[in-house]
């Protein structure tokens, strides 16, 4: 006969409802926590969208690539043909000695020199240089090419050259704008100060550059005068840039505004010889609005030693008014030394 001790019926039966209670709480958890986790298996997270780039962020890239690639050429070309914006606008001490031979259609024969050098002043951060120049009215505009005339109100070229010197400063930002200010002096009696300021800004425009410049100057002997200059230029081909040159500059005292139209094709050969073909229309608004010349160029240069050395062969073909608009043909030869970081 199995006898139960009730002490023991009554322990055993707490303790198996205690675990029996247990289990229940362990199963309830199991089922609420596999809810959850099976909800977190089934629901995909929720990840922050991304911005979709605009219609203009995506087409930055080919743009900026086709303004670097515009810019990089252009300024090959200007360094290469040794053109005044180069001059202008670039950073570096340099020193230019041009040597003009010029056999005119009647047989006469000009014999020309031209010199111009841009130096860093020491502890100056590169903002403030000394430019010392031959004939610096002429090139007031500082854009002035030296392929072309002139402008009709300035002073002639039979007249003796004269040395100027001048403190400049500039700032620019890379391909984007460029200004220059600078005051000096020409060597002579009596002396003639003068001031020139100049700014130019670029902006690209799909696979074209346009470029606006403006030039303010003052000097004793011709007054105060401007020019503005608009610029277009495109790549057309790895070896060919395109760039079409409005230029306009208007003198205060005379009240006299001198026009010019350029459109030039700038071929590069190869490492050592480049072409330029060049088309001008210029003109005048005095006795009234009318053309006073035209001209066709081709200019080619060739590199004759290293960076520093190159000649020019330029035959020109001058159409003035003054005589009728007949043919008045030239060649200019031009040895050209370069001193100085020129890269």
């Amino acid at each position: 006969m199995l006898k139960i001790n009730s002490d023991t019926f009554r322990i055993n039966s707490t303790r198996s409802m205690a675990g029996h209670c247990i289990c229940v709480f362990q199963m309830c958890t199991l089922l609420v926590c596999g809810s959850a986790h099976a909800n977190a298996i089934l629901e995909p997270p929720v990840i922050a969208a991304e911005p979709v780039p605009e219609l203009l962020d995506v087409v930055d890239a080919p743009r900026d690539f086709l303004s670097e690639k515009i810019v990089d050429f252009s300024k090959r070309m200007d360094r290469f043909f040794g053109d005044e914006r180069y001059f202008q606008e670039n950073n570096k001490s340099v020193i230019q000695l041009d040597f003009n031979q010029t056999i005119e259609q009647s047989g006469n024969r000009i014999f020309k020199f031209e010199g111009k050098a841009k130096l860093d002043l020491p502890a100056a951060q590169k903002r403030f240089q000394l430019v010392l120049e031959v004939n610096p009215e002429k090139k007031a505009a500082g854009e002035v090419n030296k392929n072309q005339p002139v402008n009709t109100t300035l002073p002639s070229t039979t007249t003796p050259d004269k040395y100027a010197a001048s403190f400049r400063f500039e700032e620019s930002e890379e391909s984007n704008w460029h200004f220059s200010s600078e005051t000096g002096i020409k060597v002579e009696l009596p002396l003639d100060p003068f001031v020139r300021t100049r700014g130019r800004y670029s902006i690209p425009l799909g696979e074209w550059r346009l470029s606006f410049t403006e030039s303010l100057f003052w000097f004793g002997t011709i007054g105060l005068g401007e020019t503005t200059q608009i610029e277009l230029e495109r790549v057309l081909s790895k070896p060919v840039l395109f760039r079409a040159t409005s230029t306009a500059t208007c003198m205060e005292t005379t009240q006299i505004c001198d026009m010019r139209q350029d459109l030039a094709l700038f071929h590069t050969v190869d490492d050592r010889n480049a072409l330029l073909y060049q088309v001008s229309a210029i003109g005048s608004n005095k006795p009234v609005m009318q053309e006073t010349a035209f001209v066709l160029l081709l200019k080619y240069r060739y590199r004759m030693h290293r960076e520093w050395v190159f000649f020019e062969a330029i035959p020109q073909l001058n159409f003035p008014r003054t005589d009728g608009f007949k043919l008045n043909a030239s060649l200019l030869l031009r040895l050209e030394v370069l001193f100085g970081a020129t890269r």
